[in-house]
């Protein structure tokens, strides 16, 4: 039985490639300014806090010991 149905710019052939690359291509392009446009909206809105809260918060360690540990091997 012989394959007369070919077809190059069929799904199976060049076009069907063409389709899924042009696909991808524009699912990359969504994404890729979906993320830049939430970047720039939590750029616009930076964390906030109140300094009297930060009273409250106890230093576990010393900057003693974080030189002594940072330092490096001479």
């Amino acid at each position: 039985m012989e394959n007369q149905n070919r077809s190059v710019f069929g799904l199976g052939g060049v076009g069907g490639m063409l389709i899924a690359t042009v696909l991808l291509l524009s699912i990359l392009v969504v994404l890729t300014v979906l993320g830049i446009s939430a970047q720039q909206d939590v750029m616009q809105k930076p964390y906030e806090y109140d300094r009297s809260e930060l009273a409250g918060v106890k230093m576990l360690d010393s900057y003693d010991t974080e030189s002594k540990i940072m330092r490096s091997k001479e």
